[in-house]
């Protein structure tokens, strides 16, 4: 029945984005042809061409959607990914429509009929996606087309993984109960449903669909067990992993000579999403310092009129790879204010500052030549925030995987800042959140983390 289900999900997105194909396709030629948008000054697209491709069209969509994943109809999807596939499938569309109109030699054919195409194909698909989905969910939600689920072992990824099932419903993952054959004191309060052994029985008589198996490493023959008494059930088997070591990693795997290796990949950082991550780096850095040279030039001038000193403040970090470099700052202290005190945060209404240093922490303006420090390749405008290499021999003596952060160049705004953890708050909170960006990095993310940092303002409770 659950499959049957899931068959009928899959076909209903298909036809979907048949439809949708259709109506986009359709509607970039009648556009093109009325010159609604860009006034026609030669002979309009062909409709008997339209019609003619119309079908290659939707054959070509259909393969790109399921290169790029949108027909992979499992529950634990996020919709941000259902965007990222929409987005390849109709770029990869248009440019297949593109090289069939170039070898069949079709006599003519719009390019801008093809933008429009793109437009609209995109918009459709996103907007039809979200509708099927939030139907689809709403529906898990009350009830409708959930499957029950098991979890192997009762310790703390266990219980973890339970309350993201029950927060996030809409998977339609119901938790039947735990299996354990080591119940012990800390698993009395949990509804324990049997040993490894029961599971064949709980699959073919409760329906049980997927089993997930949270045991430490420790018991891994306990989970090779799991794998063998459901060799024969129709159930999916996952597994989670509970280590503190593989916290700052994502896991892939390769195949070599009938073995499968599990190696550990840092981010999604590195060959090209690096040379796409410098490019947005030098283009918008390079934009703000024209945009924003005048209030930079007023500071500066401020700064020299109201105290004596220089006008910026190099101080020492620790970057990428744990190499140091110096972080340009506008000085919002007295000269030599570290003298008495040596190394130490910044606090609330700190007395090393100048009057205007005050408000210059205070709205983080005083962060602005870090521009210069992005432009020339020592930091990026997003990434976690760079420490003094001081504090940084403290950190990771006690803070497991602290120097995990330098596996990507230092920000001047992170996941961490726009999530209000920035300034004297919990070091262990901020590098959570620095290497979930260090996991999750794209360049939307970065685009949304840059977006943040405006729309919620620079201006911070835990800025001084």
């Amino acid at each position: 029945m659950i499959r049957r289900v899931n068959q009928t999900v899959l076909w209903i997105l298909v036809a979907l984005d048949g439809l949708v194909t259709v109506v986009a396709w359709l509607t970039a030629y009648q556009v093109r042809v009325s010159g609604w948008l860009v006034p026609l000054f030669h002979q309009p697209p062909s409709w008997e061409l339209c019609w003619r491709l119309l079908p290659v069209v939707v054959l070509l969509a259909f393969v790109a959607f399921r290169w790029a994943g949108l027909y992979e109809v499992h529950r634990l999807r996020r919709f941000r990914e259902e965007l990222a596939g929409a987005l390849q499938g109709t770029i990869l569309t248009v440019l297949l429509v593109l090289a069939l109109l170039f070898f069949t030699k079709q006599e003519y054919y719009s390019r801008l009929t093809l933008g429009y195409f793109g437009v609209f194909l995109l918009g459709l698909v996103i907007l039809s996606r979200r509708l099927a989905w939030s139907l689809l969910r709403h529906l898990r939600r009350r009830g409708f087309n959930t499957i029950p689920v098991v979890i192997v072992g009762t310790g703390r990824a266990a219980r973890r993984l339970a309350r993201s099932l029950v927060r996030h419903r809409w998977t339609g993952l119901r938790l039947y109960g735990y299996i354990e054959d080591r119940p012990n004191r800390w698993s009395s309060d949990l509804y324990i449903v049997g040993s490894i052994a029961d599971l064949p029985r709980l699959v073919e008589q409760k329906g049980i669909r997927q089993v997930f198996i949270a045991l430490p490493f420790k018991r891994f023959e306990e989970a090779r067990r799991v794998f063998a008494v459901l060799a024969d059930s129709l159930a999916e088997v996952r597994l989670v992993l509970d280590t503190p070591t593989l916290a700052p990693f994502s896991l892939a795997t390769t195949h070599f000579d009938g073995m499968t290796l599990v190696h550990l990949r840092e981010s999604p950082y590195f060959g090209v999403n690096r040379i796409v991550k410098r490019l947005m780096d030098i283009t918008i850095s390079l934009t703000a310092i024209v945009l924003l040279s005048p209030l930079m030039l007023l500071i500066a001038i401020l700064i020299k009129l109201t105290s004596r000193g220089p006008v910026f403040y190099r101080q020492e970090r620790c970057g990428l790879d744990g190499k140091t470099f110096y972080m340009l700052k506008f000085r919002t202290m007295r000269l030599d204010a570290e003298k008495e005190t040596g190394p130490v945060f910044a606090r609330p209404n700190d007395p090393r500052r100048s009057w205007l240093g005050a408000i210059l922490r205070r709205t983080s303006l005083d962060e602005l030549p870090q521009l210069f420090n992005v432009l020339k390749g020592d930091m990026s405008l997003v990434g976690p925030r760079p420490e003094r290499p001081c504090f940084v021999e403290r950190f990771r003596k006690t803070i497991p995987h602290y120097m995990a952060r330098h596996l990507v160049k230092a920000g001047i705004t992170g996941w961490a800042q726009v999530n209000g953890w920035r300034g004297n708050t919990s070091l262990r909170k901020r590098l959570q959140y620095d290497l979930y960006y260090i996991m999750h990095w794209n360049p939307w993310f970065d685009l949304r983390i840059l977006w943040l940092t405006v729309w919620r303002g620079l201006i911070h409770r835990n800025a001084y």
